[in-house]
């Protein structure tokens, strides 16, 4: 059974940064589609960041770009969420998601049929 567990949430303060880790357990697949939302109270949920493992294709929401960086640990089954100069704005529950091949990425949630429960991300002003 497929299992997606995110981590590395925290509160922060305006400017600083956190990593999220999403790692991936009993996936029959080697390469898959990995996608980072996030939804805030009272908000509509939102794709941050999508991804393929097995390539080089990946996509970053505008309010995003130039402060988060996705990577991975293949030997892990780890996807990262490196986010730099957090914003109030940033403060959301973020939500890993993978999907098998053949996959999209995109940041349309119904596109992926594994998530995970989810991790608080808080930042201060």
């Amino acid at each position: 059974q497929v299992q997606v567990v995110e981590s590395g949430g925290g509160s922060v303060q305006a400017g600083g940064s956190l990593r999220l880790s999403c790692a991936v357990s009993g996936y029959p697949y080697s390469n898959y589609c990995m996608g980072w939302f996030r939804q805030a109270p009272g908000k509509e949920r939102e794709g941050v960041t999508a991804f393929f493992t097995g390539g080089s294709s990946t996509y970053y929401t505008d309010s995003v770009k130039g402060r988060f960086t996705i990577s991975q640990d293949r030997a892990k089954n780890t996807v990262y969420l490196q986010m730099n100069s957090l914003k109030p704005e940033d403060t959301a529950m973020y939500y890993c998601a993978a999907d098998t091949p053949p996959c999209k990425v995109v940041t349309v949630a119904d596109e992926y049929n594994y998530w995970g429960q989810g991790t608080q991300v808080t930042v201060s002003s």
